[in-house]
């Protein structure tokens, strides 16, 4: 599974588009890109977002302008932590979790090492810096 922070960037749209493809900053461009390279990872991506809190990477979206603070993040943890819980107990914990987002993103998933156990989960900070560390690691997932 791999969880990444939204961005300020979005497509101008007036009709709905796949969280994915809204979204046009951050590391948000290079994992679509990921996406297409390795089949079946698509299906595997969520978005922490700073309006709507945790969305697939299919979920349907217009543009919306707000940021993420850090009230905003302790709101939505409040939210994403009972929402993961059940995700995990619908279709199975993931093996690891990869999260690439800014640490006040971070802040929303700060429960997920006690949800899964601390050596399940990979944390990348500065998504655009690291990328490439990012990318090896998905890269590593996919191999079969």
């Amino acid at each position: 599974m791999v969880i990444a922070g939204c961005s300020q960037r979005k497509a101008p749209t007036t009709e709905p588009v796949p969280a994915l493809d809204l979204y046009q900053g951050g590391c948000i461009p290079a994992l679509r890109v990921c996406t297409a390279r390795h089949p079946g990872l698509r299906d595997r991506v969520w978005i922490i977002s700073a309006e709507h809190g945790l969305l697939h990477a299919d979920t349907p979206l217009l543009p919306y302008d707000r940021r993420m603070d850090a009230a905003r993040a302790m709101a939505l943890r409040a939210q994403v932590t009972p929402r993961l819980r059940w995700e995990f107990l619908r279709n199975g914990g993931p093996r690891q979790i990869l999260v690439i987002a800014e640490p006040l993103y971070q802040l929303v998933l700060a429960d997920l090492p006690l949800i899964l156990g601390h050596d399940r989960v990979r944390w990348i900070s500065d998504p655009l810096a690291r990328w490439a560390d990012a990318a090896a690691i998905l890269d590593d997932w996919s191999q079969p």
